[in-house]
């Protein structure tokens, strides 16, 4: 993210958890730990946050640094390379501060292992030297609080996630919560929506405010171009076909990734990679980004064999989708 994308999420972004909009559930027990936590004159419990990419954990972690009235210092998991990485950065905290890392799952292992102690007993031992000179240092730290953050879960080994007394799962905001993230988002650009308008970017936001926010930054242009900076429904709807973004949010990318399904590999099932090649993206991106709302929302289904297909997907290409050999599956 270049600095002025990064300016405008921060100038979005929700820094007390009265401003935080959706995730009831998760809001409400991380407001509860943080009462509890001042109520005893103690750090808050490790957390972990999990959940596809845009859905606020970032912000979480920064609304519960202000939320206990301490510092939060950020970094990601690749970042961390090596023991002495860690150690300087937990080393660096004030008692009850907050170390989040982002991508928490994608810290090496050996790193990942030095964390274990931290966490439990807030000491860290560092090796020194190698061979015959080899020793160990062991170093206080701070009581502090680790904030992880993860999109994939299932890759963060069983010993760490035992170790985050406080789990949550952040899920897709449905479109009454992203319409009224649209709305205050709106409010703090000085720009004016009605309701058709929010509504129509939250439609198109794949339930993911980070997503709203950025096609609210393109509306808005649009807007000041042509609708003398006030969005409604139809001004919105116009926006977005012009980036040719669907009124069920799907983005070129998405149809080329049904088309290939559909078309060329007649529904399925066909494998991760050979999609990839078809439509001329990573892998991982089809599967990470693409994948999980067309799954969601009904166009593909994964199988031991591959991807396939689904009825929706026919319909929205406006295709027969028992062309497929002349079968439903």
């Amino acid at each position: 993210m270049n600095q002025r994308n990064a300016s405008f999420d921060n100038r979005l972004r929700p820094t007390q958890f009265s401003d935080f909009l959706g995730q009831q559930k998760v809001r409400d027990r991380l407001m509860l730990a943080v009462e509890a936590a001042k109520g005893r004159g103690e750090q808050l419990d490790h957390v972990l946050l999990s959940g596809p990419p845009g859905l606020g954990k970032t912000t979480l972690a920064y609304i519960l640094g202000e939320a206990m009235g301490v510092h939060v210092k950020a970094t990601s998991g690749p970042v961390i390379d090596k023991p002495a990485d860690l150690a300087g950065l937990l080393t660096s905290l004030e008692p009850g501060d907050i170390l989040f890392i982002d991508e928490i799952h994608r810290m090496q292992r050996t790193v990942e292992e030095y964390l274990y102690s931290a966490m439990e007993d807030f000491v860290i031992d560092i090796m020194i030297d190698q061979g015959p000179n080899a020793r160990s240092v062991r170093l206080e730290l701070p009581r502090f609080t680790l904030v992880g953050a993860t999109t994939r879960s299932g890759l963060i080994s069983a010993p760490l996630r035992s170790r985050f007394g406080l789990q949550n799962r952040l899920d897709y905001y449905n479109h009454d919560e992203l319409a009224s993230i649209v709305t205050r988002s709106a409010a703090r650009l000085n720009v004016t929506i009605d309701a058709g308008g929010a509504y129509q970017v939250a439609a198109r936001s794949r339930g993911t405010p980070r997503i709203a926010n950025n096609l609210l930054r393109r509306v808005r242009d649009y807007a000041q171009v042509k609708a003398n900076n006030h969005i409604t429904g139809e001004v919105a709807d116009q926006a977005l076909a012009l980036l040719e973004i669907d009124p069920q949010g799907l983005d070129e990318m998405d149809i080329r990734i049904l088309e290939a399904i559909t078309v060329k590999f007649n529904g399925g099932p066909v494998g991760l990679g050979t999609i990839a090649v078809a439509v001329g993206e990573e892998p991982d991106t089809v599967e990470e980004v693409y994948e999980p709302y067309l799954i969601q929302e009904g166009y593909l289904d994964r199988t031991p064999k591959g991807r396939v297909a689904l009825p929706k997907a026919y319909e929205r290409l406006g295709l027969d989708p028992l062309g497929r050999q002349g079968e439903l599956f």
